[in-house]
């Protein structure tokens, strides 16, 4: 890994923070780092280039968007979604979203279409290569641009906590029927583009409760019916944030 510091000067700690956090988030989004996989600071830190304190600031921001288990004075693991998470999350989400939809239908600018349409055209992009990665990426962030669309800064923070496992999930079911996601992508567009905010409420309800049964049926592989963080941080075995894949 390239030093932490370019010029030889050490970095503040909120930049190292930043640091550790961005990595880390990014390695569990991205799969690099497994559901339930333990996080050994000790390690964590040297891989990552920083010291214990940011390390475990970065882990408590990681906790907070419920990427990141910490049990005190014990170790960290990465989160694990149990079928029961997957389905609260999918609850939060049908609300939530759906009303996002019908704003950003209401109040979207050309920007936010563009960025729309742009997005679309990632993922088709992707599929077309069967990168399901750039997909996956490409299908969270047109989530991520309607919520950015809907002009409410409560709502948006209200959604904010659970973007992080919004993006996770994407990439959890990233082998599920994405053509379909993406034409379903299309006809929201097509309805906030329209200005109708009813048919995007709609398309984007059924475009959620409809994904429900198939992450569950995918999560199989990942999920668990639950786990023990002390006992998961009490292992002795040392996983630094290097891939797992």
């Amino acid at each position: 890994m390239a030093p932490v510091s370019g010029s030889g000067t050490a970095r503040p700690t909120a930049s190292l923070r930043l640091h550790a956090y961005e990595t880390l988030k990014s390695r569990i989004i991205d799969l690099d780092l497994a559901p339930g996989q333990r996080l050994v600071e000790r390690d964590v830190a040297a891989e990552l280039g920083v010291s214990r304190v940011p390390l475990r600031e970065a882990l408590h921001m990681l906790e907070a968007e419920g990427l990141v288990v910490v049990v005190p004075r014990q170790g960290a693991m990465v989160a694990a979604f149990t079928p029961d998470d997957i389905r609260a999350l999918f609850e939060v989400r049908e609300s939530v979203e759906v009303l996002a939809a019908r704003l950003a239908a209401e109040r979207r600018s050309d920007s936010d279409l563009a960025r729309m349409r742009t997005l679309l055209v990632e993922a088709q992009v992707a599929l077309d290569a069967g990168d399901d990665a750039a997909t996956a990426a490409a299908n969270a962030g047109f989530h991520r641009a309607v919520l950015d669309a809907c002009g409410n800064p409560l709502l948006q923070s209200m959604m904010g906590p659970l973007q992080a496992r919004v993006q996770w999930l994407f990439h959890l079911t990233k082998r599920r029927d994405t053509r379909e996601q993406r034409e379903e992508h299309a006809g929201i567009l097509d309805a906030i583009d329209a200005r109708d905010g009813e048919r995007a409420a709609q398309l984007y309800l059924a475009h959620i409760a409809e994904g429900l049964e198939p992450t569950l049926a995918m999560s199989g592989s990942w999920a668990s019916e639950a786990f023990d963080p002390v006992e998961v941080t009490r292992s002795r075995n040392r996983v630094a944030a290097g891939p797992t894949r």
